[in-house]
Parts: C-alpha cells; sequence; structure tokens
C-alpha cells in the first residue's frame, strides 16, 4: 500500500501552543491567518511530499473555497481538500463550483463533506434541520452533484431535502474531485458507504478504529462498494522521544484551565458522536493523557474535532502509522502546532522513513535513478 499524506491549513489562525476552541466554538491563534502566511504553510507542505492540505469549514475560520483559490497560483502540485457543508448551497452550485476549480487549478481539488453536528453552528446559518435531517439531505445532496458530474443530460431530482429541475453542467470536473467523509453516529454511515471515495475518522486507538472501519466495510459491501480510508490526527514527531514529551508537556502546561472550562462546556452541547468518543478520551482531565502507546488526548482539552496526537520520536511515530495503515488506513490528515514549523519536523523526519520502507514516495519528485559518472570506463573493461 502507498500511502498518501495531508496536512492542515488552520485558516482560523496559528500559535507555538494550543488554540483554542473550534468545532462551533471560537477560536483564534496568534499567528494571524493572513494570506502571506497560508502560503508558507501551503510551501512547506509542497517540499516535504504532503499531497494536500485540508481546509476547515465553519463561523470560527475563514471560507475554505475563497481562501484555498487564492492559493492555487502560489503552488504548483499542492491540492486542496476543501470542507464544505451541504444544504448551505444548492448541489448544482456546488457541482459547478468543483468543476470551475478542477479547470482553473489543473485538478487539484478535493473535497471534504462536512454533514455539521453543532445546531447553534447550524443555525447561525439559517439551517434549522436536526441531526438526521441533515444527514438525509447529506445523502441527497451528494446524489445530485454526482448526477451532475457525471450525466451529460440534463438532471430532475425531487427528494424529501434537495429539489433540482433540469439541472445540467456546460463544463463537468475533469477529473472528478475525490469526496472525503467523516461521521461515527449511526445516520452517517449507509451516507458515507454509498457516496464517499475515502471514509475519515480521528485519531482513537487501534480497536476503536479498526472496528469503525469495519462497520463501513460492512455497509460499502452492500452497496457494492470499495472506500479508501483516512485519519486525521496531530503529530508531535522530534530525534528523540524525550525531546517530543517534552514539547508535549510545553503545549499542555500552557494550556489555561479557564479555556478548558469553556471549550468542554461548549463541546458538551455537541450532538456529533465523533466529538462525544473524543471527549471521552480524555474526559476533560490532564491526568492519563497517553491513552494508547504513543498517542495523546492532550489537543482534544482545548480543541474541537481532531483532538488526539501522535507523540514520539520519528521511528515511533512512523511504526504507529504503519500500525493504522494495517487496518487499513491509505490517508494520514496530519497538522501541528505551530502548522509551519511541524510540516518540516514531520516531512524531514518521518516521511523518510516510510520512503525507505518502500509506503511513501513523494507526490512531485521524481523516482530518485542511478548516477552515473558520463564517459566512465566500464569494470569490464
Amino acid at each position: 500500500m502507498t500511502l498518501s499524506f495531508h496536512w492542515f491549513l488552520p485558516t482560523y489562525g496559528d500559535s507555538r501552543g494550543l488554540v483554542a476552541g473550534g468545532h462551533g466554538t471560537f477560536m483564534s491563534g496568534d499567528r494571524p491567518a493572513t494570506l502571506r502566511y497560508l502560503n508558507q504553510i501551503g510551501a512547506a507542505a509542497e517540499d516535504n511530499g504532503f499531497e494536500a492540505v485540508l481546509t476547515p469549514t465553519g463561523t470560527w475560520c475563514e471560507d475554505a473555497w475563497l481562501t484555498t483559490a487564492m492559493m492555487v497560483d502560489t503552488t504548483e502540485t499542492l491540492k486542496f481538500l476543501v470542507a464544505l457543508r451541504p444544504g448551505l448551497i444548492s448541489p448544482t452550485l456546488a457541482a459547478q463550483m468543483a468543476g470551475t476549480f478542477q479547470r482553473h487549478s489543473r485538478g487539484r481539488l478535493l473535497l471534504n463533506v462536512v454533514t455539521g453536528g453543532e445546531p447553534h453552528e447550524q443555525q447561525a446559518y439559517g439551517d434549522f434541520l436536526d441531526k438526521e435531517q441533515r444527514y438525509a439531505r447529506t445523502g441527497e445532496f451528494l446524489h445530485v452533484v454526482r448526477e451532475l458530474w457525471h450525466s451529460p443530460e440534463p438532471i430532475t431530482f425531487e427528494g424529501k431535502h434537495i429539489h433540482v429541475r433540469d439541472g445540467q453542467l456546460s463544463n463537468r470536473p475533469d477529473p472528478i474531485p475525490p469526496v472525503f467523509f467523516g461521521g461515527s453516529s449511526a445516520p452517517a454511515g449507509p451516507v458515507a458507504a454509498r457516496y464517499a471515495d475515502t471514509y475519515l475518522t480521528w485519531g482513537e486507538p487501534l480497536l476503536a478504529v479498526s472496528r469503525k472501519l469495519e462497520w463501513i466495510r460492512r455497509l460499502a459491501n452492500d452497496q457494492g462498494r470499495v472506500l479508501d480510508y483516512g485519519l486525521r490526527i496531530h503529530v508531535i514527531s522530534r530525534d528523540t522521544a524525550e525531546e517530543a514529551w517534552a514539547e508535549a508537556d510545553r503545549l499542555l502546561q500552557g494550556i489555561d484551565p479557564a479555556d478548558i472550562e469553556r471549550v468542554q462546556a461548549s463541546l458538551a452541547r455537541s450532538e456529533s458522536e465523533g466529538q462525544r468518543r473524543m471527549s471521552e478520551l480524555h474526559g476533560g482531565s490532564t491526568d492519563r493523557l497517553e491513552i494508547a502507546p504513543n498517542l495523546w488526548a492532550g489537543v482534544g482539552l482545548v480543541r474541537g474535532g481532531a483532538g488526539t496526537a501522535l507523540v514520539g520520536s520519528h521511528a515511533e511515530v512512523a511504526e504507529r502509522l504503519v500500525e493504522y495503515s494495517k487496518l487499513g488506513i491509505s490517508h494520514f490528515i496530519l497538522s501541528g502546532y505551530p502548522h509551519l514549523e511541524e510540516a518540516y519536523w514531520f516531512g524531514e523526519g518521518v516521511l523518510p522513513i516510510l520512503e525507505r520502507k518502500g509506503l511513501w514516495r513523494h507526490p512531485s519528485r521524481p523516482a530518485a535513478v542511478p548516477v552515473a559518472t558520463p564517459f566512465a570506463a566500464s569494470s569490464s573493461s
């Protein structure tokens, strides 16, 4: 299996400490998310061999479509994993936007579909559907989008939530952008199985991840489909384990207890099953945060969404990634604080180890070829 690695674009700001908030909760870093800084992260991701950057969506960050569109001309091969929320725009417009992005970026768009797990945030956008209705709408939305991407003829669809009459694209995207999709609750599974190309999960211990992947595999098999699988997780990788854990401790010591209380109170309102699972890993306490070998739950004390990090030496982090890959994970979406520097720590420390194991290669660097000295005499002459 060849593994794909992606980085994260912190469009709410960055910091040398953990940035508190997210997942429907206000957040900002002391390094503002200027286009200049985001372009630096994009360049670091591209240079280090990350295939794409994930861009979040929500009231707490910059718009994902506009931000990434502005970054296309500052990169050459880097792809953009753009988060979108079904229901906030029409499926026809979303399909059209994807086609436009593909043409102007020369095929560098991937899509991360976010159904939305925070009612108060969805309502801020004017969306008052409940959780099960949101997932049902997502399924209808993706059905229409995929039909528009593939059909040369006009399509009409009458669903419970989505209604389209004679929808058609004059310029369908080429290639079709891969769809990434995450969700841990019961209504998420069938939508992922039918419409996703890659199913995403947050970083949990191996057994929990294995069980979730088996659940989706069974559902996908019932649909006659085979999916890819991805893991969204943070990383703290250093030359030695001692240095990595010292960095994790520095991040932990920098957390304001008031931020833990504020963020956890906000996340307690969440309807997201994935967020509930993340919160259970630490229980709001700073005790016993290493919940599995090299798996640290400290990030989730103040950050919604992905709340765990792989912490250790480059060799240890590489080995943990190999263990996840053996479960079927082929996409890893990573991040670290600050995102600029951590892209180099991981890119220069861990990726070469995986390359030597034959599990990864730089997506834009030609394969190494034997170097020969011109006009050198052969050993037989």
